[in-house]
């Protein structure tokens, strides 16, 4: 059986997590895949995982490319989108992944260093993917494409102690925004989803204890990451004349919305 379509997604962040369900989604949706990421080997098990169960719309092979890349230096993100777009012709979907969690401790605390960290990979790294996704999608026949933001639930409200993580985060929406403004001439529709709880490797500690507003420590449920996958797949797929803006998928229990 051959793909049901030839639309080509670029995954940042792509070996582990969000990012690595959200690229085996779409393989197995009958996207080509191009699976970004700072580890070549890791980049490569993550595609070997998602293989047999996207085998039915023809040799992965043909459909997926591994590439490393560095979100935060410009000519390595100019690399990435040079190969994706060498070996597949176009890049219809980007999906901005890639991210940091900040490091824990008190605001006065944060080490200048760890902050700039985090605001070139949440941030300068989106800006940067995004400048050559537009870039690319503006030029290409037909023209246009989707970007996707992963944002957070830290985009509407913060965590204990997450100065540097829920800025990047909050800026991510604002270039979200700007972005979708500026693509519409070009048919580039841009839009965020922003996630809560999902069950990665980066939030195994929420069902042990995580720290709260009122200065308690409490378990907090998780959601299979599959279903963000699912969510990503459903944003993808819509036509350029629809956009999802911005769209929250979170464990229903976590304490998000109310009074903690």
């Amino acid at each position: 059986m051959t793909a049901s379509h030839n639309k080509v997604a670029l995954i940042t962040g792509a070996a582990r997590g969000i990012g690595a369900a959200s690229a085996a989604a779409l393989l197995t949706d009958g996207w080509r895949v191009v699976y970004s990421g700072r580890d070549a080997a890791s980049l490569q098990e993550a595609l070997d995982r998602a293989s047999p169960a996207a085998q039915a719309h023809g040799p992965i092979q043909e459909r997926a490319l591994v590439v490393t890349a560095d979100v935060t230096d410009e000519a390595s993100v100019a690399a990435l989108f040079d190969r994706a777009v060498k070996r597949f012709g176009r890049i219809d979907l980007l999906f901005n992944n890639a991210g940091l969690f900040a490091p824990k401790g008190l605001l006065e605390d944060i080490d200048f260093a760890a902050w700039k960290q985090v605001v070139d990979t949440n941030l300068n790294g989106v800006f940067l993917c995004t400048q050559h996704a537009f870039r690319v999608m503006k030029g290409q026949d037909p023209q246009g494409g989707r970007i996707i933001n992963n944002g957070s639930i830290s985009a509407h409200a913060p965590r204990p102690h997450s100065a540097a993580y829920t800025a990047t985060k909050h800026a991510v929406t604002g270039l979200t925004k700007s972005a979708s403004l500026d693509g519409r001439k070009y048919n580039i529709a841009v839009g965020q989803i922003d996630i809560g709880n999902a069950a990665t490797d980066m939030t195994t500690a929420f069902t042990q204890g995580v720290a709260q507003a009122d200065g308690s420590v409490k378990a907090e449920p998780v959601m299979d990451v599959a279903h963000v996958a699912d969510a990503v797949v459903y944003m993808a797929n819509l036509p350029l004349s629809a956009n999802v803006l911005t769209m929250t998928v979170m464990a229903t229990n976590m304490p998000f919305v109310g009074r903690g």
